[in-house]
C-alpha cells in the first residue's frame, strides 16, 4: 500500500497528542513515575540474590526453585498488554495507584510466606498488579512530557531506571539479605510504594483517553494465553530437554495463539492493540531493540553474578556493589543518548551504535578465568557495556511510545514492557540452556570429580553464556542499522505523523 494512503487512512487514530500546556508539577510526576517503576524492575532481579537463604528457610527443592522466578514473569508478561488497555479506558491514575497499592500488599504476602505454595502465588500476584502499574506509569510519562526536549529527558531517567534497575535489585537485594532477611526483599516494596502512592495520590490527574471504547475480550484471551505459552516454553527450556513437549508444545502453541491475535486484531472493531502502532517503522525497530537488550542483558546480571559469588567469592552486598559501575555508566549514556545525541543523528546512528559497544563490552567479558580478578577482567567490560546499553535502553523506549494517541499511549506502554519481559524470559532459557549444555561438554572425557576441572567447567559455561550474549548484541546492531529510518525523528508533538512502511 502506497505511504500516502496509509498516512491518511490512518491519522485519525494514529495521530499524536495535542500539544498541551506542561504541568508545573511534571518533574515531580517524573519522580513518582520512576519509584514506582523502580518497583517492578527491581523485583525481576532482587528476590534471586536471596532465594539461596529462603530455599534453605522455607525448604523447597532445587527444581522448584525456578518458580519464584516463572511466577512473576508469567504473570506480568501474559497480562500486560490487558493492563495497559485498562489504564487507557479507566483512567491511568487510577490503574496506576491500584496497581502500587495491590503491588505492596502481595508483597507483604510474600515476605510473610509460610511455605513454597503462598511464595509463588505471592509472586504471580506481584505479576498480575506489575502488569497494570508498569504501563500506567510509561503512558503517563509519555503524555505528562509534551515537550520534545524535555520528554527526552524524562525518558533517559525512565530508560536507565529500566536498564539499570536490575543490577541496584541485585545490590540492594544483597544488602537486606546480609543485613536483615530475605523476606524483606518483598518488605522493602512496602516502604516504595507509600512514597509512590502519596506522590501519585497528589500529583497525578485521571485521564481516560479510550473511555468510549470497549474491552476486547477475545483479544485479551488469545494474547494472555500466547503470551504465556512463549514465556511458559522457554522457562521450561531450562528444566527440560527442547525436544520435550512441555518446551516445544508450549512454544508452538504460543506462536499459533499470537498470530491468531494479530490476525483478530485486523477483524475488530475495537483492538487491545491497535496495528497502527505497529505501522511506523521506528517504534517497530524500537520494540525489536528493547526485545533484544532485555534478552542480551541477562547474560551480564544472571552469569556474572554466579562468577562473582562462587568463583571470586563475593558476598551478595559486594556482588550488588561490583554492578554498580555499569549502572552509573549507563545512566550517563542514556543522558547523552536521549538528548544530545537522538535529536542531532537519529536513531540508525545511535541504537546501532549502542549495540555495536555493548557487543564489544560482551565479547570482551569472555576473556574472564580462575585467575581473573575484578579489577582486570571484570570492571572494564561492565563500563563498556553499560554505556552501549545506556545508548540503546532510554532512545527504544522513547521512540516507542513517543507520538502515539494518547487514546493508546497505555497500550504502546504495555508492549515496551512486553518486549522487555518476554526478551528476559528468552534470554534466560536460551543463555541457560547453552551454558549447561557447554558445561557438560567441557566434563565430557575429563576427570568430573576434580574441583579444579568442576571449576573450569562453570568458568566454560559463564563464557559461553556472555558470548551468545554479545552474538545477540551483534544481531541488534545490523537489525537496528536496517529496520530504523535515517535522519532525526520529528518531534513535532502537534502534527499527525506519517506512517512509514
Amino acid at each position: 500500500m502506497p505511504e500516502k494512503t496509509l498516512a491518511e487512512s490512518s491519522r485519525a487514530g494514529a495521530a499524536a497528542p495535542e500539544r498541551t500546556e506542561a504541568s508545573p508539577k511534571r518533574w515531580w510526576i517524573l519522580a513518582v513515575i520512576a519509584t514506582a517503576q523502580l518497583m517492578v524492575v527491581l523485583d525481576a532481579t532482587i528476590v534471586n540474590i536471596a532465594l539461596p537463604s529462603a530455599q534453605t528457610d522455607l525448604g523447597f527443592s532445587d527444581g522448584n526453585r525456578q518458580w519464584i522466578v516463572t511466577a512473576y514473569a508469567l504473570a506480568f508478561a501474559s497480562l500486560l498488554l490487558l493492563g495497559g488497555r485498562i489504564a487507557d479506558m479507566f483512567g491511568r491514575k487510577t490503574a496506576f495507584l491500584i496497581g502500587v497499592v495491590g503491588f505492596a500488599a502481595v508483597s507483604a504476602l510474600g515476605g510473610a510466606a509460610n511455605g513454597f505454595t503462598m511464595l509463588v502465588v505471592a509472586r504471580a500476584l506481584q505479576g498480575v498488579f506489575g502488569a497494570l502499574l508498569a504501563p500506567a506509569a510509561l503512558s503517563l510519562l509519555n503524555t505528562t512530557f509534551t515537550d520534545a526536549r524535555e520528554r527526552a529527558r524524562a525518558f533517559s531517567v525512565y530508560g536507565a531506571i529500566a536498564g539499570a534497575g536490575g543490577a541496584f535489585g541485585l545490590l540492594l537485594g544483597g544488602v537486606l539479605t546480609d543485613a536483615l532477611d530475605w523476606r524483606w526483599t518483598l518488605y522493602v516494596n512496602v516502604a516504595i510504594a507509600v512514597v509512590a502512592f502519596a506522590g501519585g495520590w497528589l500529583l497525578l490527574s485521571n485521564h481516560r483517553d479510550a473511555a468510549n471504547a470497549k474491552l476486547d475480550v477475545p483479544g485479551t484471551i488469545l494474547v494472555a494465553a500466547g503470551l504465556f505459552s512463549l514465556v511458559y516454553g522457554f522457562s521450561n527450556a531450562e528444566t527440560h530437554d527442547w525436544g520435550s513437549p512441555l518446551t516445544w508444545g508450549f512454544l508452538l502453541a504460543g506462536g499459533v495463539l499470537l498470530a491468531a491475535f494479530a490476525w483478530w486484531q485486523t477483524r475488530t472493531a475495537h483492538p487491545l492493540l491497535p496495528l497502527r502502532i505497529l505501522l511506523d517503522r521506528d517504534r517497530a525497530a524500537s520494540f525489536l531493540a528493547v526485545l533484544i537488550a532485555a534478552g542480551g542483558m541477562f547474560g551480564v546480571f544472571l552469569f556474572l553474578t554466579y562468577y562473582l559469588q562462587l568463583n571470586l567469592g563475593f558476598s551478595p552486598t559486594k556482588t550488588g556493589v561490583a554492578f554498580l559501575p555499569m549502572v552509573g555508566a549507563l545512566m550517563v549514556t542514556a543522558q547523552v543518548g536521549t538528548t544530545a545525541l537522538l535529536p542531532r543523528t537519529g536513531p540508525k546512528v545511535v541504537i546501532p551504535l549502542g549495540f555495536a559497544v555493548a557487543t564489544a563490552g560482551m565479547a570482551w567479558l569472555t576473556g574472564i578465568g580462575l585467575g581473573s580478578h575484578y579489577l582486570g577482567a571484570v570492571l572494564p567490560q561492565l563500563i563498556v557495556i553499560g554505556v552501549g546499553l545506556g545508548l540503546v535502553m532510554p532512545t527504544a523506549m522513547q521512540l516507542a511510545t513517543g507520538g502515539v494517541a494518547a487514546e493508546d499511549a497505555g497500550v504502546a506502554s504495555a508492549t515496551v514492557n512486553a518486549m522487555q519481559q518476554v526478551g528476559g524470559s528468552i534470554g534466560t532459557a536460551l543463555l541457560n540452556t547453552l551454558a549447561a549444555s557447554a558445561a557438560t561438554d567441557y566434563l565430557a572425557g575429563r576427570d568430573a570429580t576434580s574441583k579444579l576441572v568442576q571449576a573450569q567447567a562453570t568458568i566454560e559455561s559463564y563464557t559461553t553464556a556472555f558470548r551468545w550474549s554479545a552474538v545477540l548484541f551483534g544481531a541488534g546492531t545490523v537489525i537496528a542499522f536496517l529496520c530504523y529510518r535515517r535522519g532525526v525523528p520529528r518531534q513535532d508533538a502537534g502534527a499527525a505523523p506519517v506512517v512509514h512502511m
